[in-house]
């Protein structure tokens, strides 16, 4: 193989793959701090909730709520 050809290759293949592996770990990692942050509001007393302006019904079906249908601005950051 002349030099030209083994300059277009990676030096590292799984360099290649990185940003995928990343983006993947970086979902993982939203997913489940959402989940945490779904739980937390589940757990707080109905005068904390009250402070944030969310009632008993609404803090309970966000705790409920699948982290895949999160809003999709929550999503994209």
């Amino acid at each position: 193989m002349s030099a030209s050809h083994c300059s277009a290759l990676p030096a590292n293949i799984h360099t290649a793959r990185r940003p995928w592996a990343l983006r993947l770990i970086n979902r993982f990692i939203a997913a489940n701090a959402l989940h945490r942050q779904q739980q937390a509001l589940g757990r707080l007393d109905d005068h904390m909730l009250r402070d944030i302006g969310v009632t008993r019904l609404q803090a309970e079906a966000e705790a409920n709520r699948p982290v895949w249908d999160a809003p999709a601005h929550w999503r994209d950051k």
